[in-house]
This record gives C-alpha cells, sequence and structure tokens, in this order.
C-alpha cells in the first residue's frame, strides 16, 4: 500500500473520531446548560469550548459564551479548522483518495453522512435544530465504523482506519479528563473533598459512558471510580486501558503483514508496560494531571512513529 492512502486512511478515521467526540462534548453541555442559571450556563460552555482545544479561536471570534455561539463555532464556524463540518470534509477527502481499498458501502456511508450534515448547517443552527444536528454527526460515525466492520478485509486497510480511530479516541479521553478535572478540581492532591456531581456525570456523558458507569457502580458518582474507569477499566470501549490494547493489536497485526516490527511497535509496548503497571491510587498520589500529560506525550509519539515506520509522506 502507498504510504499517502495509509495516511488517508489513518488520518480520515482520526478525523471521524474527533467530530464524533465534538459532538458529545456539544450534546454533553446542553444537558448541562439546560439544568443552569444563566452564568452557570455560560461557564459550562466555556468548558465545552476549553475541553475541544478550541478557546483561542474562539475568544477570537466571541467575547461570551452562549450555547448558540459556542456549538455553532463548534459545528459550522468557516473560521474554525477544527469544526465538524471542517472534519467531516476532511473525512470525506481522505475516502476519497483511499477510495480504491475502501468498499463501495463504506463510502456511501460516509459521502451520504456527508451531504446530510452539509446541508445541516448551512445555515446557523438554533436551539430547535442542535440536537438533531449532533444526533447525525454522531451516527455519521456510528454509519462508517459498521460499514467498516461489515465490509472491509483485515487486511492494512483495516488496520491503518483502526489504528487512527483508537489512537485519536485515547487522546480525547485523556484530554476531556485532564480539562474536566482541573475545572472540578484545581489541586493537584488527592481527591477527597466533595465535588459537584452533576459536573463528573458531564465527563461520563462526554464520552458515552454513564450508562456502563453505573451499572458497575450503582450510580455512586465518585471521582476516584471514574478516574478507574475511563483509565484502567478494559471492558469499556473508550477508556485508555481499551484504547490501547485495540491500538497494539492492530499495530501487531500490521506488523505481521510487513514482515517486520518498527518504532511503534516498540514504543507501544512501553506504553503498554507503563499502563498495566499502574494503579488508580498511584495516578492521584503522583498527581493525575502529570499522568496525563505523559500519556499524550506518549500518544504522539506513536502516532509519529506510525507515520515514519509506513511512509506516510511517501
Amino acid at each position: 500500500m502507498l504510504g499517502r492512502t495509509a495516511n488517508g486512511l489513518f488520518w480520515m478515521f482520526r478525523y471521524l473520531e474527533r467530530s464524533e467526540n465534538t459532538a458529545r462534548l456539544i450534546d454533553a453541555g446542553l444537558r448541562m446548560s439546560l439544568t443552569r442559571d444563566l452564568v452557570t450556563a455560560e461557564e459550562e460552555w466555556r468548558s465545552v469550548i476549553e475541553t475541544s482545544g478550541q478557546r483561542a479561536g474562539y475568544e477570537n471570534r466571541h467575547g461570551t459564551y452562549t450555547g448558540l455561539q459556542a456549538w455553532n463555532f463548534l459545528l459550522r464556524d468557516k473560521s474554525n479548522p477544527a469544526s465538524v463540518r471542517e472534519m467531516l470534509g476532511l473525512v470525506r477527502n481522505n475516502a476519497r483518495l483511499a477510495r480504491s481499498v475502501i468498499s463501495g458501502e463504506l463510502w456511501e456511508a460516509i459521502n451520504e453522512s456527508w451531504m446530510q450534515i452539509e446541508d445541516a448547517v448551512a445555515k446557523p443552527v438554533t436551539q430547535n435544530n442542535v440536537g438533531e444536528v449532533v444526533a447525525m454527526v454522531r451516527q455519521a460515525g456510528t454509519l462508517a465504523h459498521g460499514a467498516m466492520a461489515g465490509t472491509l478485509l483485515r487486511d492494512e486497510t483495516f488496520h491503518f482506519a483502526r489504528a487512527g480511530t483508537y489512537l485519536e479516541r485515547a487522546d480525547s479521553i485523556a484530554r476531556i479528563l485532564d480539562i474536566k478535572y482541573y475545572l472540578l478540581l484545581p489541586s493537584l492532591s488527592y481527591v477527597g473533598s466533595s465535588l459537584d456531581t452533576g459536573q463528573w456525570d458531564n465527563i461520563l456523558r462526554s464520552v458515552s459512558g454513564d450508562r456502563a458507569y453505573r451499572y458497575i457502580h450503582g450510580g455512586q458518582i465518585d471521582a476516584r471510580h471514574i478516574v478507574e474507569f475511563l483509565v484502567l477499566d478494559d471492558r469499556f470501549p473508550r477508556s485508555l486501558a481499551f484504547c490501547h490494547s485495540a491500538l497494539r493489536e492492530n499495530l501487531a497485526a500490521l506488523a505481521k503483514l510487513h514482515g517486520r516490527e518498527g518504532r511503534s511497535n516498540e514504543l507501544m509496548r512501553e506504553a503498554d508496560i507503563r499502563l498495566s503497571d499502574v494503579d488508580v491510587e498511584e495516578i492521584f498520589e503522583t498527581g493525575l494531571h502529570q499522568f496525563l500529560v505523559e500519556f499524550n506525550r506518549s500518544n504522539a509519539a506513536i502516532a509519529q512513529a506510525i507515520s515514519d515506520d509506513y511512509r506516510f509522506l511517501a
């Protein structure tokens, strides 16, 4: 497979995952803002923008944090290169680049979703239809992943796509947990104080983990349990542990197909050891922020190594 094609597959699914994660953040922000007064609701939207990593761009455009401004900036603002509209455009462009190796069903899922969402965000998104647009974005990811799982050979195409998905998902979960944790408890000390249950619940909703968490913990919202669930519980498909396990499997499959291991496999093993050797008590004792910063640094190094190993720019 050409490096350009591999790069297109890898980034197609990174951008798809990124757009889905943005939609989840907006959905969580909507839920929280409906239960807050005006001032607190603005703080919640500030949190959503901050978590998405788009605060500087947003504040260049707006001086306040209303829901209408926030979700339109994240969904459709042409000045925002990280908007869902732009991300899905990149998904489609990369799908066209990789058209010769993906299935017709996958292309149709991506193309039809893009057309539907492009039409939905052609005009400003209002309070009346923002929920519908967010649902469209999440469905676009579901349809693409379903088409991929059901129609692609388990060859390079599949494994590059999955590697991009899980690498991006891990990065997003770590960023959400880090920023939300700081908004809730700025201190690096061990968690023991009484925190806003609604905000911790919002963290779970941001990653679509609220129902799974409640099933395991019986509805008890506890910061330590939430961190353990999102970092170390390999049963949950959006935990850091699950994402790394899936990424490791796909990189191992690529190495087998190419007849050699690369730097990405070596870095993946090192990351696995660090994650498997730690427990939640140690994470809080050493500092959750420090742990997550190091995790994302390792994640970025793996991403770069994948690009180098498989000559993405060739």
